[in-house]
């Protein structure tokens, strides 16, 4: 039997002595080495440790922590600045208006998806992104389900749920949501292939233009054969009822949007990306067994339909999604959630569901399997390890410095809010004990994963090498010329043709318009960063990146010891999971 393994190994000292800052000391380290080795029968978890004795600096201390709440309020306007459509008067970004009002209407009179007005738009352009786009939608809606009352007291609940709902909202208008039984959903609309320059017919990213001047054709691309784009729709769709889940009606029609969008994605096998030559451009997925689980587990919440559970829990399911994640010995997308990779989202769903319901048999198999896995995953986000590099400032590099794999904060920002979630999880799961988790025989609280989170956190929001904070409008110092088209042209009387924009994307001078709240793409390994509008890597934001962000924000933000999740409200619709037992007879009367 042939296996892949990786090896990351950590120090943990056994000496507790404070020093001064440039002292030198000794220490006795236990090496703890995690070994995981991938099979045919699965992950298995190997651990080795050594005694090694060594000379070391004293770390320098910790930075005190950002205001979470203050920048949780600005990377919420971020989505106001990328809405498409018709804006409300209460938008609260100056520089927008109402844009693409005739997205869709070349369909045929009476087609399900002739209004495609509204979304959101992906990034820097102007293109709708069905993929990414109900990606984000489902981190904001598990954020509001795991922590609506610190969105309450931050005063941003009604905003969220008005973010999220502009979401759902579109996405029920790319399919024929009123059918049980669908054979089409709509992908994309706009378009962004230039040949690699070849090709000059205008488009979303040939042209540089605000959204509210767009004239040109902007074509719909529709799927027939999308499992992963379908499951991830549904996704959205289950978890947003449950955040609606006060407005009943709303609710349901989610709920049957989500039932039919999943059927779709079982029936008509396939990857959305491969037909589609700008979504494999752009975003292009890899499997869809991952947002197979991800999704049957979000149905199963919305529902308490046990099939959903039993779908999410099937063993050849698993394993699906698990080996679709290791195109070699590296295994880049393990550990790692993001737009294309929703396996680890679902396993630490899952394991909220074995923490706190523990449903047994015949689900525990994968459940226990699962949990494991999530326990793995969160060590190797734990710097005593290296599974993944870290730049010098202290970066974690989930996307491993590929640069077919840029924007490492869009990475950072869901490990984040994971280790920050499970966290919680863990000290609500059992108060009769120190909370925390096992990296082989070493135990670690739960504060270390909160410190991982922060240190990530913190180093986006300015503590790093750069002092730069990658949230714009943030600090004193954070990007000034952001790709995003609407942010850097002139909001005139004059109207820049497609051509005429050139000359706004190519300028040397900061953007007219700060994008308030928008996380850019990040550094490089080495901690560089270049603040040029033409580099996207670097300056482009995204809506993943800020749903991400938006997420870990709130999840760290307010009184741990008072403001923890919200333990039953994901529970809601599922049924008890053991019969209740019948009352006691009544005693007999005397005669």
């Amino acid at each position: 039997m042939h296996a892949l393994c990786g090896v990351a190994c950590g120090e943990i000292s056994s000496s507790t002595s404070k020093t001064s800052k440039n002292s030198l000391r000794m220490h006795h380290h236990q090496l703890t080495c995690i070994i995981v080795c991938r099979n045919t029968a699965g992950m298995m978890l190997l651990v080795a440790t050594f005694l090694t004795t060594s000379t070391v600096h004293a770390s320098p201390p910790t930075p005190s922590a950002n205001s979470y709440t203050l920048v949780l309020h600005k990377a919420l306007m971020f989505f106001n600045a990328q809405r498409s459509g018709k804006l409300s008067d209460h938008n609260h970004v100056s520089w927008r208006g109402d844009s693409c009002l005739t997205d869709g209407k070349p369909s045929a009179a009476g087609s399900p998806t002739s209004d495609l007005v509204g979304g959101y738009y992906d990034a820097g352009n102007a293109i709708k992104f069905n993929f990414p786009a109900s990606f984000a939608m489902t981190m904001l809606s598990w954020s509001v389900i795991e922590y609506n009352a610190k969105y309450e007291a931050a005063e941003e609940l009604t905003h969220i749920k008005d973010v999220i709902k502009w979401g759902t909202d579109y996405f029920l208008k790319t399919f024929n949501n009123s059918a049980d039984t669908i054979d089409m959903i709509v992908s994309q609309v706009g378009l962004g292939n230039t040949d690699g320059g070849k090709d000059t017919t205008p488009n979303d990213i040939y042209c540089w233009m605000r959204p509210e001047d767009i004239d040109y054709t902007r074509p719909v691309t529709e799927c027939h054969a999308c499992s992963d784009l379908a499951a991830e729709m549904a996704a959205s769709l289950a978890a947003a009822s449950i955040v609606f889940k006060d407005n009943r009606a709303y609710s349901k029609k989610l709920v049957h949007g989500a039932k039919t969008l999943f059927k779709f994605s079982r029936d008509s096998r396939g990857r959305y990306s491969s037909g589609s030559s700008d979504a494999a451009l752009f975003y292009n997925s890899t499997s869809y067994w991952d947002e197979y689980v991800w999704a049957s587990t979000w149905l199963y919440y919305a529902t308490g339909n046990s099939s959903y559970l039993q779908l999410a829990t099937t063993p050849a399911l698993a394993k699906h999604a698990t080996f679709s994640q290791a195109p070699n010995q590296y295994w880049p997308n393990h550990g790692v959630l993001s737009w294309d990779n929703k396996l680890v989202g679902a396993q630490v769903l899952l394991t909220r569901l074995r923490l706190f319901l523990n449903p047994g048999y015949p689900y525990e198999t994968t459940l226990r399997r699962f949990h494991n896995e999530t326990n793995t995953i969160m060590c190797s986000y734990l710097p005593a390890f290296t599974i993944f590099n870290r730049t010098r400032g202290g970066l974690i590099q989930l996307n491993r410095g590929h640069l077919r794999r840029p924007r490492p904060l869009e990475y950072v920002v869901n490990a984040a809010f994971l280790a920050t979630v499970y966290s919680d999880y863990l000290e609500a799961a059992d108060s009769t004990k120190p909370a925390g988790l096992h990296c082989g025989p070493n135990f670690f609280s739960v504060d270390v994963l909160r410190d991982f989170a922060k240190t990530q956190i913190d180093y986006i929001l300015g503590k790093n090498p750069q002092k730069m904070s990658y949230v714009v409008g943030f600090g004193n110092h954070f990007p000034k010329h952001v790709h995003h088209s609407g942010a850097s042209i002139p909001k005139k009387k004059i109207k820049y043709t497609c051509k005429e924009g050139w000359k706004w994307r190519d300028s040397l001078k900061p953007n007219p318009y700060t994008i308030v709240g928008a996380m850019v793409a990040g550094p490089d390994k080495h901690d560089g960063f270049h603040d040029v509008r033409a580099n996207y890597n670097y300056t482009e934001p995204t809506l993943v990146g800020n749903a991400g962000l938006v997420a870990a924000l709130v999840a760290l933000s307010g009184d741990r010891t008072t403001d923890g999740i919200d333990k039953n409200t994901m529970f809601s619709a599922i049924p008890p999971m053991f019969p209740t037992p019948p009352p006691p007879p009544p005693s007999a009367s005397k005669p």
